[in-house]
């Protein structure tokens, strides 16, 4: 009579151990057996720094002066601000640099990101694009790091490291970080953040205004067409954690309604030719995006039909336990106490009940392309 239910609880817990812990190692262990080189040179292409903004007053001078300071040969860089809708003194504080060469596109009308990327790339002039952030601060030398690659003619995009100060943010970081360094080196790295990457501009196809996760379907859509997108952990940039909750519950919802509707366009990713990518982005995106948010509650749910059993009754209280270390977390996080293991099992229980509410925000078209910005 429990036979289904215990077969279903495993098949459940199965897949979320491998999403997890499973697949880290498995790809862990292939990067290092089989890894696939990238042939990597000093060379200097003419770049473009193209920086979205929207009013970003407060942090663009400080990015326009990190941008200026970047080692790279001056005569090489291009840098474009775009500041669609921005109505603070974010376009006043650009103009201020046009002596620096230092280049605004401004319209009044607010589309959304991808709207403004798709309007100012048939403007810019560097043979690689290097996408970044308003508030995301660049090492020094990391152009340079991420140019290098470039000299594989088998790569498409390069995806920089980003690091986030303190926090379940910063711990998932570094987490998602070891994953694209596997990835990267068994085949592509699966995405690539915005707060920094770079891809041949050739290669650059105009994508719907509605896109919300541009920076991961823009890179994907270059492994898709047969391109390698490589991770490079010397180009570095480094910015602060959500300043409060509500603000990183808005970022990770609409990131994992981003992510649902990548998806949709990303299907030729899962066709098995594809070998190791294929593998790569179910397991990586697909099962931790769009699969284990469910699963989670649907093994808690499970594990209460099963209670009859005694083994089951164990296994009911560890997780019991673990969601009660993550309300404790989330109680000393709303105190300002942040870090630790406690924090840690917090973060991960909200970043999957995030991936839910994203979901849903996707499923009933409730979430806008604009970005509604957390201060």
């Amino acid at each position: 009579m429990l036979i289904w239910p215990q077969v279903l609880f495993w098949s459940v817990t199965a897949t979320i151990l491998y999403t997890f812990l499973g697949y880290p190692v498995l790809v862990g262990l292939l990067a290092r057996c089989a890894r696939r080189p990238v042939h990597r040179a000093t060379i200097t292409p003419d770049v473009t720094l193209l920086i979205a903004a929207y009013n970003e007053a407060p942090v663009i001078g400080r990015k326009i002066e990190n941008s200026l300071a970047l080692d790279y040969p001056p005569e090489r860089l291009e840098i474009v601000v775009v500041t669609d809708g921005s109505d603070d003194a974010t376009v006043d504080v650009v103009a201020g640099y046009a002596d620096q060469g230092v280049r605004l596109y401004h319209q009044p009308q607010r589309r959304g990101k991808m709207a403004a990327i798709n309007r100012v790339m048939p403007l810019v002039s560097g043979e690689i694009v290097v996408f970044s952030d308003a508030n995301a601060m660049i090492d020094g030398g990391a152009l340079r790091a991420l140019t290098r690659n470039f000299a594989d003619p088998s790569v498409g995009g390069v995806a920089g490291e980003k690091r986030v100060a303190g926090g379940g943010e910063g711990l998932y970081w570094r987490y998602e970080s070891f994953l694209k360094r596997c990835d990267s080196a068994l085949s592509s790295a699966m995405g690539a953040a915005g707060e920094l990457f770079a891809i041949r501009r050739r290669l650059f196809e105009p994508l719907p205004p509605d896109v919300l996760l541009d920076d991961f379907v823009i890179s994907l859509r270059l492994v898709e067409n047969g391109w390698r997108v490589v991770y490079e952990p010397e180009a570095v940039t480094a910015e602060d954690a959500s300043p409060t909750l509500a603000g990183e519950w808005q970022r990770r919802a609409r990131n994992a309604a981003g992510g649902f509707q990548a998806m949709r366009w990303l299907t030729g990713l899962l066709n098995p030719a594809r070998g190791w990518v294929a593998w790569q982005y179910f397991s990586h995106r697909v099962l931790r995006w769009a699969v284990t948010p469910f699963l989670l509650p649907a093994a808690y749910g499970l594990n209460l039909l099963l209670l009859g059993l005694p083994h089951y009754r164990f296994i009911f209280l560890l997780q019991t336990i673990f969601y009660a270390f993550a309300l404790l977390g989330y109680a000393l996080t709303r105190r300002g106490v942040a870090g630790g293991p406690l924090h840690a099992v917090f973060y991960f229980c909200f970043a999957n009940a995030a991936a839910l509410a994203g979901f849903w925000r996707y499923a009933t078209g409730t979430q806008p392309v604009t970005w509604a910005k957390a201060r």
